[in-house]
């Protein structure tokens, strides 16, 4: 009857240790130390609104925005993951042909040729909320031709919302789409 007490005792206690005073020691820790991402790096606009994460990307409908890279799961962080098919795989190449036609719809102006691939391709965890500067330079004639914002204050809002590589040497230069968004949204309402 001992051991059973002893046991039991020393599991109770490491049940707390483990799964009470550690997971309040870590949230407690990352909510002093880095609370906003600890929160979700939450964006807020103007209105001080949650209009989203600077980690998780949206669809944006509207041709007078900026667009993300393909989700096949349609931003939906609940199944955060991309088919992998294979460059022989017949719906990669149906689904790359249907990408690029609607490209050439939306941006006459840009040829195929100049098509980032990060615009027809899915990121690994269909979640991105980054495009590379080159991918937001090729939207520029179709924005500046739907806002009227010109091509050289396009391409200045593209600079000022580009991210460096972490620490000047790891991964490459990005942009946020939300962000850029934000930041043409602003610009149209200066006008």
């Amino acid at each position: 009857m001992k051991t059973v007490w002893i046991t039991l005792r020393t599991s109770v206690i490491l049940f707390l240790l483990c799964c009470v005073v550690y997971q309040l020691a870590v949230t407690g820790i990352a909510q002093a130390f880095m609370s906003k991402q600890a929160d979700g790096s939450l964006i807020y606009n103007s209105n001080n609104q949650v209009v989203g994460s600077a980690l998780v990307g949206q669809a944006f409908t509207e041709p007078q925005y900026f667009q993300g890279r393909i989700s096949s799961i349609d931003y939906n962080a609940n199944g955060s993951g991309s088919p992998n098919f294979a460059p022989s795989n017949p719906e990669l190449l149906k689904r790359l042909q249907e990408s690029v036609s609607t490209w050439q719809k939306q941006n006459p102006d840009v040829p195929v040729s100049s098509l980032p691939v990060d615009l027809i391709t899915n990121s690994g965890s269909g979640l991105d909320p980054d495009i590379s500067p080159e991918a937001a330079t090729a939207q520029i004639p179709r924005i500046s031709n739907l806002t009227g914002v010109s091509a050289d204050q396009l391409q200045t809002l593209v600079q000022q919302n580009t991210m460096s590589r972490q620490l000047g040497i790891f991964g490459e230069p990005a942009v946020n789409v939300l962000k850029l968004n934000m930041a043409l949204q602003q610009e149209l309402s200066k006008s």
